[in-house]
């Protein structure tokens, strides 16, 4: 597989082996003591050793404090490592959570206050005054597309309450998302992610907002993971699929500048509430909401069982969700992820605090998030 380079806007190098172009990346801009920001699972695994190995003459640390959700903790954590090895630039390696920490620990290291003093909702929200460190992403998960993101959600450390830290200067000045790095992800895991990636793709479409330059990015990135996600679940080493996935993830990324849905407000919900992995509490909420949206918007959902090949038009799309989530091995109920019904009312305080579904296609009352997620219990 040759490495294809876009942008929309981030440079992107796409392709199996665009890890090793990154030391000669730096170089050429003068850089030479990255921090590579990662998570504690990845820092123990063969393949950080084996991307540092590619570094060559660049003098690295690596900050793998990130696990779970992404805290502010974290993120302070990461600006005292920073400043610790006097870095001139960030590599964030690895998912949703590791790149989210890694677009603002730059931030946090050269800006005064707490991290969370930058997120869009702080009621004294402080601007981002300088140029960050120059920052670059790898991504070893097809899920989130956090690499291509003009955000980070960071959660709080008390309340587990998610913040967004909004600015086109926490992008990535390059990504360089190279399929082999996915290779390794468990079953489970590339099931969970992939399932974040749909999730995207389909609600960002489903959105009523005006975005024609979305939903086609939005619907070809259905289109795309529809057909790959059960091969790169079933198939570890087929690097077509884990290629396919990465790009699905990267376009829901884009897409979901237009806006998602209620699927979102509920996972972040389970997020905070449960500690539920991101993808996983989409998979388990996207086939009841998309079943009570369906009557809003038909047409839309004739079009997405058109590019999914599902026969029988959008009153067959839901099912078939249902059946790709047995298929990755995706199943149960809330309750068996270890939801219980004494945490609904503060599931539905999330989810209605929730700005997700604010452009969800059905306006979502108090009373249809308490239905909506007993349905899913």
């Amino acid at each position: 597989m040759s490495i294809t380079q876009f942008a929309f806007p981030t440079p992107i190098r796409f392709g199996a082996g665009a890890r090793r172009e990154v030391a000669g990346h730096l170089r050429q801009r003068g850089l030479a003591r990255p921090l590579i920001v990662t998570d504690r699972a990845l820092a123990a695994l063969p393949v950080l050793a084996e991307f540092r190995s590619h570094l060559q003459d660049l003098d690295s640390a690596v900050y793998a404090g990130v696990f779970g959700n992404p805290t502010a903790s974290q993120v302070m954590a990461g600006a005292e490592a920073f400043r610790a090895h006097r870095a001139d630039c960030v590599i964030g390696f690895g998912g949703g959570a590791a790149l989210d920490v890694a677009k603002v620990v730059g931030l946090a290291a050269t800006h005064p206050g707490h991290i969370l003093e930058y997120a869009w909702d702080h009621p004294q929200v402080r601007a981002i005054g300088q140029e960050l460190p120059y920052f670059v992403a790898l991504p070893t998960t097809s899920g989130t597309g956090s690499e291509v993101g003009r955000s980070s959600v960071i959660s709080e450390d008390d309340t587990h309450l998610k913040r967004i830290i909004f600015s086109p200067r926490v992008l990535a000045r390059t990504v360089f998302a190279d399929p082999e790095l996915t290779l390794a992800l468990p079953a489970a895991v590339t099931a969970a992610t992939g399932m974040d990636a749909l999730t995207h793709n389909v609600e960002s479409y489903l959105s009523p907002a005006y975005h024609p330059l979305c939903d086609g990015i939005a619907l070809e990135g259905t289109r795309i993971a529809a057909r790959s996600l059960a091969a790169a679940v079933h198939e570890p080493g087929n690097l077509q699929a884990r290629s396919d996935m990465m790009m699905a993830s990267m376009m829901g990324a884009i897409a979901f500048q237009k806006d998602l849905g209620a699927v979102h407000s509920c996972a972040h919900a389970l997020g905070a509430v449960c500690d539920l992995h991101h993808g996983l509490a989409n998979a388990l909420m996207i086939d009841t909401v998309l079943d009570w949206n369906r009557q809003a918007v038909p047409e839309k959902f004739d079009e997405l069982a058109h590019v999914c090949r599902v026969d029988g038009g959008g009153e067959a799309f839901v099912p078939w969700l249902r059946a790709l989530k047995a298929r990755v091995g995706i199943t149960g109920r809330l309750s068996a992820h270890g939801v219980r019904r004494e945490q609904l009312p503060r599931l539905v305080e999330i989810a209605v605090a929730d700005i997700c579904h604010q452009t969800n296609p059905r306006p979502v009352s108090v009373a249809d998030f308490e239905r909506l997620f007993l349905e899913a219990m």
